[in-house]
Parts: C-alpha cells; sequence; structure tokens
C-alpha cells in the first residue's frame, strides 16, 4: 500500500538478493526506520520481539527466517535445528507453522547445495501469494461495504477495527483494512474507529498511521468504547484480522476482539472476521485448543510513545496476548475465496 505516497511492501529482499528487509514497527508513527535481516537470528528476534508481527507477515518472516538458516547450513540436521529455533518465536500465529513447514517441505527433497537458493525463492514466492490473497480478501469484502453503505447512503460507511491487520501485518493490503482500502479508492465514503489497542497500541501506532498514509478518515478510540459506540448507532460493522481460525471456526485474535464481538452480537451489528486461507488451521479442533501467548508484564506496566516509555502503575500485571472469540458471534469470514458465513 501507500508509504509516502509510493506503492510499498512491508517486507521484501534486499537489494543483493541475500536478505530481507523489513519495516521496523517499533519506530512507528514517529519514525520509518527499515531493517535486513541477515540471518535466521535476526529474523527470530525481529519476530519475537515484535520489530514485524501480524500473521501473514510474520508467516513471510520466517520463510525469509529459514533462507537465511539454509545459506550457513543447509544439512538436514541445520533445516531442522532452523525450523525449530524459528517456530518457537511466536506460539500463537499459525502463519508461522505453515510457512517453516511449506518452506522445509519445498527443499527437503532437493541437494543440499541446492536448498537456500530454493527457500529464498519460495520465501518470494509465499510473499506474492499473501499479497495477492488480500487483494482478493478487499475485492470479496467491497460487495459486503457496499452494501451496507447503500442503507445509509447519506452518510459514511462507520467500521470498527481492532488491533492492526493492515498492510503492515502482511505483505500488502491487509486482512480486515483490504476491503476498506478498496471501498475508498473506489469512492464509497468510510469512516474508520480504531481502538487503540493496548497495550503495545497496534491501532493507535500503525493502523492509524496506514490509514493515514492512505487518505483514509478515522478516528482512534479507546479499547472500551466500542461497545457506547455500538449502542448509540455509530457503528455499521466490525471487521477484524486474526492469528488462527479453529477447526469449527472460533477466532484467535489480538486481546480485546471477544469483548467487541459480545458487544456487536447484542446490537445486531454485522461481525466480520478477514483471513487468508493460511491462517484456518484445520489440526485445532477448537478455540480452546489455540496456544494463548503470554507477553511480558512491562508491555502492561510501561505504555510506549514518542521519546520512549512511560509507567502508568507501580503494581504487577498480567498480559495474554491474545483471546478467543466463539464461531457463534462471526457473521462471516471473508478470505481471499470468497465470503462465508462458515468456515
Amino acid at each position: 500500500m501507500k508509504l509516502n505516497g509510493t506503492h510499498t511492501r512491508s517486507i521484501m529482499r534486499t537489494d543483493d538478493g541475500k536478505g530481507a528487509r523489513i519495516l521496523d514497527q517499533r519506530d512507528l508513527p514517529w519514525k520509518v526506520t527499515w531493517v535486513e535481516l541477515r540471518d535466521a537470528a535476526t529474523a527470530e528476534r525481529a519476530i519475537r520481539e515484535m520489530w514485524t508481527r501480524g500473521a501473514p507477515l510474520i508467516g513471510a518472516t520466517a520463510a525469509y527466517g529459514l533462507a537465511l538458516a539454509l545459506a550457513e547450513d543447509a544439512s538436514d540436521e541445520g533445516l531442522a535445528s532452523a525450523h525449530k529455533f524459528l517456530l518457537e518465536a511466536r506460539p500463537t500465529a499459525v502463519n508461522l507453522r505453515w510457512a517453516l513447514d511449506d518452506v522445509a517441505a519445498h527443499v527437503r527433497p532437493l541437494p543440499v547445495a541446492d536448498r537456500a537458493e530454493a527457500a529464498f525463492a519460495r520465501a518470494d514466492a509465499i510473499a506474492d501469494d499473501d499479497a495477492a490473497m488480500s487483494e482478493a480478501i478487499g475485492s470479496h469484502g467491497l460487495d459486503i461495504l457496499r452494501d451496507l453503505h447503500a442503507q445509509h447512503p447519506d452518510r459514511p460507511l462507520n467500521i470498527l477495527t481492532h488491533c492492526n491487520a493492515g498492510w503492515l501485518a502482511t505483505v500488502d493490503y491487509g486482512t480486515a483494512t483490504a476491503p476498506i482500502y478498496t471501498a475508498h479508492d473506489a469512492g464509497i465514503p468510510v469512516h474508520v474507529w480504531v481502538d487503540e489497542t493496548r497495550p503495545r497500541n497496534q491501532g493507535a501506532l500503525l493502523t492509524a498511521f496506514e490509514l493515514a498514509s492512505h487518505g483514509v478518515p478515522h478516528t482512534v478510540i479507546v479499547d472500551n468504547a466500542g461497545g457506547h459506540l455500538m449502542m448509540n448507532g455509530q457503528v455499521d460493522m466490525v471487521i477484524v484480522g486474526t492469528d488462527r481460525v479453529a477447526a469449527n471456526g472460533d477466532v484467535c485474535n489480538k486481546i480485546g476482539t471477544y469483548l467487541k464481538a459480545l458487544a456487536a452480537k447484542d446490537n445486531d451489528i454485522p461481525f466480520y472476521v478477514a483471513l487468508p486461507s493460511t491462517t484456518f488451521d484445520a489440526t485445532t479442533p477448537t478455540g480452546a485448543d489455540v496456544p494463548i501467548e503470554e507477553r511480558s508484564g512491562e508491555e502492561v506496566t510501561h505504555v510506549q510513545g514518542e521519546g520512549g516509555a512511560i509507567r502508568v502503575t507501580a503494581s504487577g500485571a498480567a498480559n495474554p496476548a491474545f483471546d478467543v472469540t466463539p464461531a457463534r458471534l462471526v457473521t462471516g469470514y471473508i478470505t481471499e475465496k470468497g465470503v462465508s458465513a462458515t468456515i
């Protein structure tokens, strides 16, 4: 999508083709910093410390990380070790495992000398496929937004989103934001309520940044304002991304998503989940089986802003990073294949 007026992807090969380049999202929106990944250890750290984040982008980053590892040791032992090392970076996003398994399966039958180059090519293909899937999600979601706007053609369509499921969380276009960008570009007036998304404020810092870069009208709100806005007729739909959808349709997403779904259900507001098919995990029966990442309490006790972190409490804190929204609360799933009431 657009960064300073120029179409940009969130991850790409370095100019020499021997590494990958990512946006350091910890610096946004205050500064745009590109970081080069030159070894698997840096790729793993980028995922674990959330220089880069969002399930699809984590998958693409891990794919390049595995290619970087194979450039140093492409033996069977090296492949297995790098796969395990990268897989442990973050446990909840299923795209991480999917991308690593995909690259490993692609290169395992090849001669050791050919594996690194083939892994880089496969990582490129994963990135290209992710961008294409996100673009298709935008096209399919456009019909939903167009129909909803037709119900109130005299005003903008008000959409609420939680966390960042934009192009900064994917290779391009985003998942939850893809229909928004597509509708905006098609001339449908939209306005986005952006949850700040504590504790790391991905909504206030990242979603707002990219919506502003694309010229989409939006307003940042505190996480607990959504129910109030829905009750007072100021939200027409909710659309979120996801880090994993279980076999039964349960949705694992950023902590606080479940509360948005409950409020939407109580106020008869459609609640959509946008995802590429790679985020569907048929091997996980229900949301109760998804491992929920527990991150450092310091992310709660301190708030990051321009100029650094500020401590906001003297007490200890718990920090589950995700929650599970039951499938019964989901109006529909928007994937690259279309829109469905079930997954």
